[in-house]
């Protein structure tokens, strides 16, 4: 069997998408002889929002200094092989079925979701391969998340804490923050990103708890844009350096804890973590592909899909040239799409709804459309993101958006 074949049979072992509970875990990991106790240092990095771009910052840092880091990251964009980098290449196709069969093997039919049992799988991989660090991120949460089995981290992240994934988490901020929390190890230290208060102070109270030194920022580190450049300045001292490959305002904060994490591990080069980083479809340029090909608009593309990405999102629309903006979006029909839209609404000129192909949890076009109409936007609806490029004026900025299950698509179908 090849990759995709074995992660297709993995998807029947569990009749729930997701169900948060670390006893599977617990039990697969045992019967390999627990290859979460053999990583490098690992750096374990929760969050609702930034969480991917601190990774690939921090990882763009590393890289630059000659340091060689193992990454664990979900959900992937085209091909699932992106979710594993041993140690700083995207894991190949036989070492991805090897590892999987093996995983599959050990579990023996029992009952594990499908994130558990790839987590196990990426854990067992880096766990065979030297490298200087791993990052692992967290997929859903934090406490209960599959990624949480190692019990000494080198540093934990947590990123911005925002309203998401209420079903699973909690409906409120202190309980969502009391969730993300939970990566919080004994006497292990923690870079935390600008929290709302009410996130703040649970994470702090854990903290105390466990005797775990925060470097937090606006406390401990400060991060701001001044004439183009990025300031940091924590209790080491000042850096000035370039602003951050990835765009938008959010980056910098996420630059900030990026920075934070580097200066406590003393490692890293800070200069490459701001100007090699890369992380496909988070407001990513398309400059070539049959999509891009079909129209002369800008083509841009974001996978941020709740309120506080939309926020971020219009933020960062807005520091771009002026030009007419038409958003195609596909959403799943576990978000708050109108908390989503409501920001873009402001600097949005008309948005083209369409159904993400091949996804069970697609939001229909029709009511992806109602919503925008709800907030303000003028809107319609496509069979495709093709059509939908197709039918919109030639000298338009197009930002396809809603879901990173549609971006995946998008890259896909754009080579």
């Amino acid at each position: 069997m090849d990759s995709d074949a074995i992660l297709e049979r993995m998807m029947s072992l569990h009749p729930k998408i997701i169900d948060l509970t670390l006893d599977r875990v617990w039990r697969l990991l045992e019967r390999l002889d627990n290859p979460q106790n053999r990583l490098p240092p690992v750096i374990h990095i929760a969050g609702t929002n930034g969480k991917g771009s601190t990774l690939a910052m921090i990882r763009a840092g590393l890289q630059g200094a000659g340091l060689t880091a193992h990454a664990y990251t979900s959900p992937h964009l085209a091909r699932f092989h992106e979710r594993i980098r041993v140690a700083d290449e995207l894991i190949s196709e036989a070492g991805l079925t090897a590892i999987l069969d093996e995983c599959w093997q050990a579990n023996a039919g029992q009952n594990i979701t499908y994130f558990e049992i790839t987590t196990v799988a990426a854990l067992l991989a880096f766990s065979r391969t030297p490298a200087d660090f791993t990052l692992l991120e967290v997929g859903l949460g934090g406490r209960l998340d599959a990624t949480n089995v190692v019990q000494a981290p080198a540093l934990t992240v947590i990123t911005p804490i925002s309203v998401d994934h209420q079903q699973y988490l909690g409906e409120t901020l202190a309980e969502i923050a009391g969730e993300k929390a939970g990566i919080l190890k004994r006497g292990v230290p923690c870079v935390v990103g600008p929290q709302p208060e009410e996130a703040l102070e649970v994470i702090e109270a854990r903290a105390r708890a466990l005797g775990a030194p925060l470097i937090a920022q606006g406390q401990h580190w400060h991060v701001w844009q001044e004439r183009g450049r990025l300031i940091f300045q924590d209790e080491t001292g000042l850096l000035d350096l370039p602003m951050p490959a990835l765009l938008g305002a959010h980056q910098i904060d996420n630059a900030g804890a990026a920075l934070a994490a580097l200066r406590h591990l003393r490692a890293g080069d800070t200069e490459a973590a701001m100007t090699k980083v890369t992380w496909p479809a988070r407001l990513q340029r398309l400059r070539t592909g049959p999509l891009v090909e079909a129209t002369s608009a800008e083509l841009w593309l974001d996978g941020g899909h709740n309120a506080a990405a939309g926020v971020a999102l219009a933020d960062a629309l807005k520091l771009l040239p002026k030009r007419p903006l038409h958003l195609i979006c596909g959403m799943l029909n576990t978000k708050d799409v109108k908390g989503y839209l409501r920001p873009l609404a402001a600097v949005a000129d008309s948005l083209t709804a369409v159904s993400i192909p091949g996804e069970a949890n697609t939001l229909p076009a029709q009511e992806t459309a109602q919503a925008a109409r709800a907030v303000g936007l003028k809107a319609d609806t496509a069979d495709s993101v093709n059509g939908a490029i197709r039918a919109l004026p030639a000298d338009c900025r197009i930002l396809i958006c809603g879901s990173l299950y549609l971006a995946g698509r998008v890259l896909r179908e754009n080579g």
